[in-house]
């Protein structure tokens, strides 16, 4: 059985005195064992939050990195920079990126196999527009192709390191959401693809759930058979809320 992955994204929000003072308030909330935790603050607070969870059952992510090892590349992270932070997860390929930095399938790739090789874990984002969507029929199709593509590259003998987050582009910060039923279809289809990709290794590989995820719509969401977490974005904002969350989603180990 999959463990549960639970994924707060902050985007570009907090400051490092708002990330300490959400560490401090979240902690004493967390219900007992169960769900994987990890939270994604922005770069300038990543060193600060990793301190203020060290000993706790809460992971560090980050939501970005460039695949190179160093050069000439301003503003960007190297994974080997994150990996020396603590960072546990990096989220690569989020629709934010490809839709308003224009990041290809291509270089996701590159980002996701620099990631495997500096030891993090990648949390590889795919996802249709509301086009695709209304369209009809072809949005399983769309959605798989992008995710083969952006693996491409990627050793069979690492793809259980892989999280999978599907976001709808559609349901992300609109309060839209799949029904359970709807995110379970397409959750089923993409795990067919990794098995496709992967064989047996395709059962561990853990495929979150992201689009305005929240506190009482997560439990009927994760209750899904392929359905093993989920990317939160403004739900995870509120230490209240986030720990609501890891209680729907079975509690934090």
């Amino acid at each position: 059985m999959r463990r549960p992955l639970l994924v707060a994204n902050w985007k570009m929000h907090k400051s490092v005195a708002e990330a300490e003072d959400f560490a401090a308030a979240l902690l004493p909330l967390l219900p007992p064992a169960g769900a994987e935790l990890a939270i994604a603050p922005p770069f300038t607070a990543l060193a600060a939050l990793g301190r203020a969870l060290r000993g706790s059952p809460v992971l560090l992510a980050a939501q970005n990195a460039n695949p190179a090892e160093s050069g000439a590349f301003t503003g960007e992270v190297a994974p080997a920079m994150l990996a020396e932070l603590g960072c546990r997860y990096v989220i690569a390929g989020h629709s934010e990126r490809r839709g308003l930095y224009g990041e290809s399938d291509d270089f996701v790739a590159a980002k996701v196999c620099a990631l495997l090789a500096a030891g993090l874990r990648p949390i590889v984002c795919v996802g249709e527009s509301l086009e695709v969507r209304r369209a009809g029929g072809g949005a399983a199709e769309v959605v798989c192709r992008q995710l083969q593509n952006s693996l491409a590259g990627v050793p069979a003998g690492l793809a259980a390191e892989l999280a999978v987050a599907y976001e709808p582009i559609w349901a992300i910060g609109t309060g839209e959401t799949a029904t359970p039923q709807a995110a379970q279809q397409m959750h089923a289809a993409l795990r067919e693809k990794l098995r496709g990709l992967f064989g047996a290794a395709a059962e561990a590989i853990r495929i979150q759930y992201g689009g305005s995820v929240k506190p009482g719509n997560a439990a009927a969401l994760l209750a899904q058979p392929d359905i093993d977490g989920a990317l939160v974005g403004g739900a995870s904002l509120n230490p209240e809320s986030f720990a609501a969350l890891a209680a729907e989603s079975g509690g934090a180990s």
